[in-house]
């Protein structure tokens, strides 16, 4: 399948899941119904087309190269038995998290006290979870979309609040590639999931972002992390006080 099959395949998905048709698509554009199956059947749509058609289901075009790397065949997400294994291997998680953030063999060597044969079994570990396809010479190519992801509340998440959240949050985030915003205030259900649809842009922005990066030089780079949340939650700080 060619990279435009893909796109127009991905595209489709897209619509089907915002609840969208080939009329709804033709009313948007201001063209026929019988126009609009012609340009999806000879992929011949414009880039503003398809940004007019994204718009109208409120996502960005990254969304939909996102979209079409799954529908290549790559994976966005583990199963809970594969994140089992990666959290239950301390090293293991160390090298997944560095392959995904685009280290490379020599990369993991030279910063890491690790030995040439550890590193190979914990490569051959990926390549069976599917993570990476292992190559000769040691390299390896990833198998994952570009908005790869952890399952919520998954393992590899929960091994962050255990284990990694005390410690990522006793910065006081004064430093200038450091930054916290708490706010807080009354939401109903409407602006909840609006902002939450702008978090999860954000997020794929992070990622864009890493994607550019990647064609500097290793020490150009630093490992930064963002953390993005939002929920329904009062603190029972003042549960004794609060009207029964």
């Amino acid at each position: 399948m060619s990279q435009g099959q893909v796109l127009i395949s991905a595209l489709k998905s897209q619509l089907k899941a915002h609840g969208k048709t080939y009329l709804d698509v033709a009313q948007h554009l201001n063209l026929s119904h019988a126009s609009v199956k012609r340009l999806f059947s000879d992929e011949t749509i414009s880039l503003s087309r398809l940004e007019s058609i994204c718009d109208m289901i409120d996502i960005t075009l990254s969304d939909l190269v996102f979209s079409m790397s799954i529908k290549s065949n790559k994976i966005d997400k583990l199963s809970i038995t594969q994140e089992q294994k990666i959290a239950d291997d301390l090293l293991l998680l160390l090298v997944t998290v560095c392959v995904i953030n685009g280290f490379t063999y020599e990369n993991l060597l030279d910063k890491y006290t690790i030995t040439e044969h550890e590193l190979i079994q914990k490569l051959a570990k990926l390549d069976k979870l599917k993570i990476i396809d292992l190559l000769p010479g040691n390299r390896f190519k990833l198998l994952i979309t570009k908005n790869f992801a952890w399952l919520p509340d998954g393992p590899i998440q929960r091994f962050f609040l255990q284990r990694v959240q005390e410690e990522f949050f006793s910065s006081r985030f004064n430093q200038s590639t450091e930054k916290l915003i708490v706010v807080n205030g009354l939401l109903s259900l409407g602006s909840n999931a609006e902002l939450q649809k702008k978090m999860q842009k954000l997020s794929n922005e992070f990622v864009e972002h890493k994607q550019q990066d990647t064609s500097l030089a290793m020490e150009e780079r630093a490992g930064s992390t963002m953390v993005l949340a939002l929920r329904q939650w009062n603190s029972n700080l003042f549960k004794d006080i609060e009207q029964k």
